[in-house]
């Protein structure tokens, strides 16, 4: 079964990241953050996900982040962030279940808004996932997308760690 996408990819290389209300977990539960100040300062990695759990993201995508974060941070990066179409309540688990401690801040889509914004929407509905983000990674800076790569096929490649840090 293939994946099916929604619409063509409405953001590129250039372009500001979009700025939406996103989550992420705080001490006091969920709390709201525009993706224009999470992402807008800086120098930031931000990589996307179809699931929190799934196999492919848990057993090579976001490990190959935990395990060269510093890596990444010594190129210069500010912010590493993980986000996907999932709760705030699933996405802490599952990063405290990947151990991705301070290194990592893991972004709750819940409602697919920062996705759909970013065009990046994949039809899962095949697979029970209904709608998710297509895997894929970015450098931005200062709010500014410098690179974008997206994952077209099933695959962890152009968006895995190691691609981005060739290109830091």
């Amino acid at each position: 079964m293939r994946l099916s996408y929604v619409r063509d990819m409405a953001i590129s290389t250039g372009d500001k990241v979009p700025d939406v209300e996103a989550h992420v977990m705080g001490e006091q539960g969920p709390q709201k953050v525009q993706t224009g100040e999470l992402l807008g300062e800086g120098k930031v990695v931000l990589f996307a996900v179809p699931g929190a759990f799934t196999p492919g993201c848990s057993k090579v995508h976001l490990p190959g982040f935990v395990e060269a974060a510093s890596q990444v941070k010594g190129k210069g990066v500010d912010t590493i962030v993980c986000v996907a179409v999932n709760d705030a309540f699933v996405m802490d688990a599952w990063g405290q279940d990947q151990g991705v401690g301070d290194d990592i801040v893991m972004l709750a889509d819940g409602n697919g808004a920062f996705t759909e914004a970013m065009g990046l929407v994949m039809d899962g509905s095949g697979f029970g996932l209904g709608t998710r983000s297509r895997r894929y990674a970015a450098i931005i800076e200062d709010g500014v997308i410098t690179n974008l790569d997206v994952e077209e096929g099933g695959g962890i490649d152009v968006s895995s760690c190691s691609s981005v840090l060739a290109k830091l």
